[in-house]
């Protein structure tokens, strides 16, 4: 499990925040100060750490200049809107990215998996059954053989590569979508974006071993796979 190291003063947006980390996966420790904060990193290792700029007794650039220098894992900083000056300071001392906030949720997790390969800290491929997907460039392979798959269609396979032990519902399918699709996408519609990429990775789309239906519940990543 990736350990998030989350600095973050506002009690309500930490609250938030560490209800959607544990949700996708993650175990998050919360420090809401400075000081509190280099004690945190004094005693634990972390694979990220998402970094408000603004903090009661100091602020966000102190806490990733000593991210950096004892643990040099990715730092995502968290920054209010319009706030250009501080971005940009923020990147010029080594951050890895920046989200303005308010934030969608899923852009902020899709902000974290990326840092996180990028930093080798995520797989960057991964098989299962024959189907290979090389995450870095987004080729998918069944056999040894290219398999083209739409943007929702990869979007969709992402989704369960990257929680492969989990069941994931239909509501949280539609709201991945839904943000990567820029497009209206319903029950109906997941059913048929379901369907093609059965058609397309299944040896078999009337009996799938890759994604199996959980009844009433959703889907879940079926066979063994393995992450390089």
């Amino acid at each position: 499990m990736k350990q998030i190291f989350l600095v973050e003063d506002d009690k309500k947006i930490a609250k938030n925040l560490m209800l959607l980390l544990h949700a996708e996966g993650f175990f998050v420790t919360h420090a809401s100060t400075q000081k509190e904060a280099g004690r945190i990193l004094s005693e634990s290792k972390f694979d990220l750490a998402l970094v408000d700029i603004s903090l009661p007794d100091g602020n966000g650039f102190a806490v990733c200049t000593e991210i950096k220098h004892t643990q040099n894992i990715p730092v995502i900083f968290l920054t209010a809107s319009g706030d250009e000056a501080s971005v940009v300071t923020g990147l010029n001392m080594g951050a890895d990215d920046y989200v303005v906030k308010p934030f969608r949720p899923r852009e902020l997790i899709a902000r974290i998996q990326t840092a996180l390969r990028k930093s080798g800290r995520s797989p960057a491929a991964f098989t299962t059954d024959g189907i290979h997907v090389d995450v870095t460039t987004g080729v998918v392979k069944k056999d040894g053989k290219e398999v083209f798959l739409s943007a929702l269609e990869y979007r969709l396979l992402l989704v369960f590569i990257n929680n492969p032990k989990s069941i994931i519902t239909r509501d949280r399918l539609l709201d991945e979508l839904w943000d990567a699709a820029g497009e209206f996408v319903n029950n109906n519609t997941l059913t048929v974006y379901i369907k093609r990429l059965r058609e397309k990775i299944e040896d078999d789309p009337t009996h799938p071993k890759i994604i199996l239906t959980v009844r009433g519940t959703g889907y879940r990543l079926g066979g063994s796979h393995a992450s390089e």
